[in-house]
């Protein structure tokens, strides 16, 4: 039996790492086709479909906000039935369907249908899969875990955005071939999560129930915050379009928001192991802190210079803010709502996202181009500042 016993072991955490990794991967080659596209929707919106910024931001806070319930919606089954695996699967199908809408789209209001297909799969697949990672890392390397994942997921979006770019440079503004070999690495993911096996932790559905009642107070209190901040935190198409009025040419902006992915992705596993060893408050408010900086940075400046080192410190802020704040939730939630918790942290985001896209959108056009990032900075530092007091007694 003894010599059983860590063989066993082993085989347990072999058995983790593996899920981990293998949803990193789903994640790396759906990004690989999202991010393909994602840069580039927004000059393709505007230079071949004629939208305004105002119709940017109105398409992407629809398909964000019809996401952000689903996602809360996502969470309660997935801890109601323990169908994390099945739910995932689903939500990644969705993005493949997305991609071939957006191919055949002659009008913005495709381009509309097509991303709120795509944030449908990303509502219905988001919780189920990060709960499945904090089932697969143990309460000590949530922070580890969601970095390992986070990079994958980043390093996935890098490679997309030079795949773009690549494509641009040989065939100047030829959107649809882009979209066509964005395919490819759409159904890849979905092959990947076929491999993926469930953590077999549920939740009987005769015991559970969703109670808001049930988390803690603080939890509560940091998801206000984030309502806040991500009213400041309006889509990326918009420092897309913010780097064009600057004076950067397509190609270099995608290379601008590929250099921002890769920064992202190189840091974020050793960002979550920090997090592990120091906690997680301290690196979330110095993200916050240096989301202001970057933002006030876009809103006050256009040399660009000054943007390249701009976009280097942004990608600074996703590793520190992406894979700690689902690791800060599940240490907060229960046991038994995991799922539930991350579906509605991902909820009260995607619900702040419709507001902060179409402000952007329209202080854009009756305020001036650089009014959304200095709302945006001001909103950064009221969360930094809100996140260090209501955690500055509890060990988080």
């Amino acid at each position: 039996m003894a010599d059983g016993e860590p063989e066993k072991g082993r085989e347990k955490t072999t058995f983790f790492i593996s899920n981990i990794v293998l949803l990193g991967l789903v994640s790396f080659f759906t990004d690989i086709s999202t991010e393909m596209i994602y840069p580039i929707l927004p000059l393709y919106l505007t230079s071949v479909l004629g939208a305004s910024p105002a119709i940017i931001g109105i398409i992407e806070g629809i398909a964000e906000s019809l996401a952000s319930i689903i996602k809360l919606v996502s969470g309660i089954i997935a801890d109601k039935f323990g169908n994390k695996k099945r739910l995932a699967f689903l939500g990644y199908s969705s993005s493949l369907i997305n991609k071939i809408v957006i191919l055949f789209a002659g009008t913005w209001t495709g381009v509309l249908l097509a991303r709120i297909i795509d944030r449908f799969g990303k509502g219905i697949r988001t919780a189920p899969r990060d709960a499945l990672i904090a089932e697969s890392a143990g309460k000590n390397g949530l922070g580890r875990a969601y970095g390992i994942h986070k990079g994958l997921d980043l390093l996935g979006t890098a490679l997309g955005i030079l795949l773009a770019f690549i494509i641009l440079s040989i065939n100047s503004e030829d959107y649809r071939k882009i979209f066509l070999v964005s395919l490819i690495p759409a159904v890849a993911g979905i092959l990947c999560i076929i491999f993926v096996r469930d953590t077999k932790e549920k939740t009987a559905g005769k015991t559970f129930s969703f109670n808001l009642r049930a988390f803690d107070k603080k939890f509560i209190i940091f998801l206000v915050f984030i309502f806040i901040f991500t009213l400041g935190n309006s889509s990326n198409a918009f420092i897309i379009l913010r780097t064009a009025s600057a004076g950067f040419t397509p190609g270099q902006s995608i290379l601008l928001y590929f250099l921002f992915n890769i920064t992202a992705s190189v840091l974020s596993f050793p960002v979550g192991k920090l997090s592990d060893k120091i906690g997680r408050r301290k690196i979330l408010c110095a993200g916050y802190l240096i989301y202001a900086l970057v933002y006030f940075g876009f809103g006050l400046f256009s040399d660009k210079t000054i943007f390249i080192v701009l976009f280097v410190m942004y990608g600074f802020y996703t590793a520190l803010t992406s894979g700690v704040e689902r690791a800060l939730v599940v240490e907060i939630a229960g046991e038994t709502q995991k799922a539930s918790a991350l579906g509605l942290h991902s909820a009260v985001t995607g619900l702040g996202l419709l507001p902060a896209s179409i402000i952007a959108g329209f202080l854009w056009d009756y305020a001036g181009e650089s009014t959304p990032f200095l709302f945006g900075a001001t909103l950064g530092l009221i969360t930094a500042a809100g996140v260090f007091i209501i955690f500055s007694r509890k060990k988080i």
